[in-house]
């Protein structure tokens, strides 16, 4: 309805009829879903985009507040590479979207390896997580007034810059802040696992034993883990994880004076996958060859 209410303003004549159509969606992610990964963001800026495209909707600011009728996180989505969600001051919350502040080519050298520990749905999800936090937690209100804005202010600011080490400092300082908040609502919310913990051990113990910061970690609504690293840094890193946390075993990209440094035991098949990506373009149309309906609107797999 809001796609439907947004287009309406824009489209006239007989380009209108589209507003008629009956529309069959079919979704489909090709990572967990409900389990920290920003399942939910995917699939409403999918589903945002869409309609956008149906309805002709061009405008960057209507396609993410579409995009947050279904998901908050969605709205960030909409766009590619480094985005913004804007408060907004507006009762009506019309203000209150997201803007790219760096494109994906930025920051080329930035790369990020996500660590799927636990691929079920989560016990508590982030609506109702937040939902608690916010009647609750007297640290969450603290945060939103005290910290959050100058911090969004200085992460912009040093994304622009690509200044790595300061990205890393914010980075993991937001992430222990906020699950520090979900063990302050009531009753608590517990979303880290001891493999998740034990991961930021690996990335505190790596950046100490290299007397610099290599890796940042960041931790969604979930137990699964999101590493930043340079470019630089990705093979090393990546077999570090292979070792720790999936095989146990050497390949030649292992440092072995680092992995004693690190100190930690090596836990078999503790990590269900690993993910290498970027920064990337946000949604896109794709040819039809792609599609997950046929020529008659139904499913191609159920």
């Amino acid at each position: 309805e809001k796609a439907k209410k947004t287009a309406r303003e824009q489209l006239r004549g007989d380009a209108a009829s589209v507003l008629d159509w009956h529309v069959h969606v079919c979704s489909r992610n090709n990572f967990p879903t409900a389990a920290g990964l920003a399942s939910s963001a995917a699939g409403y800026a999918c589903l945002a985009f869409s309609l956008s495209e149906l309805y002709g909707i061009k405008d960057a600011a209507s396609r993410s507040l579409i995009a947050r009728v279904g998901s908050g996180s969605a709205c960030r989505s909409t766009e590619g590479g480094f985005v913004l969600w804007k408060m907004g001051e507006r009762a009506d919350g019309e203000d209150c979207y997201s803007v790219e502040i760096a494109s994906p080519a930025s920051w080329p050298d930035l790369e990020l390896l996500i660590l799927v520990v636990n691929e079920g749905r989560k016990d508590t999800s982030s609506t109702s997580g937040m939902q608690t936090s916010v009647r609750t937690s007297d640290l969450l209100q603290h945060r939103a007034t005290a910290i959050v804005p100058e911090r969004i202010a200085r992460m912009s600011d040093v994304i622009c810059q690509r200044d790595f080490a300061t990205f890393a400092e914010l980075t993991m300082k937001d992430s222990n802040q906020f699950h520090a908040t979900c063990l302050d609502t009531s009753p608590p919310i517990f979303y880290l696992n001891d493999v998740s913990r034990r991961i930021i051990q690996m990335v505190t113990q790596l950046n100490a034993a290299s007397s610099e910061t290599r890796v940042a970690y960041t931790f969604d609504a979930g137990p699964n883990a999101v590493l930043f690293m340079r470019s630089q840094d990705v093979e090393q890193v990546l077999a570090l994880c292979k070792y720790f946390f999936v095989t146990g075993e050497q390949t030649a990209n292992l440092n072995q004076a680092l992995v004693d440094k690190i100190g930690l035991t090596a836990e078999l098949n503790a990590c269900r996958q690993i993910i290498r990506t970027k920064a990337g373009p946000g949604p896109r149309r794709l040819p039809d060859s792609q599609s997950l309906l046929d020529s008659s609107g139904q499913p191609l797999q159920l």
